[in-house]
């Protein structure tokens, strides 16, 4: 079984990486983008059975700082 979680800062948490992003497409002429939000994509392979709930306390434990980042869980 494969999953995908999805992890992103949460709204109001300045996020330089898209910041720095914008910029650059910016100076490399490409016009219209008015915001970046970057994130990342984590890829699990697990045993046949586990659950959601055993992903999302992955999430909460290590995956994700749930402070300042929200997921979601994506199984494929």
């Amino acid at each position: 079984m494969k999953a995908r979680v999805h992890v992103m800062l949460k709204n109001g948490v300045l996020d330089p990486q898209g910041a720095a992003v914008k910029h650059a497409l910016g100076a490399m002429g490409f016009e219209g983008v008015n915001g970046v939000r970057q994130g990342k994509v984590i890829e699990l392979e697990l045993a046949d059975g586990t659950t959601e709930a055993q992903i999302g306390e992955m999430c909460e434990k290590l995956l994700a700082n749930t402070v300042i980042e929200s997921y979601t869980i994506e199984t494929v």
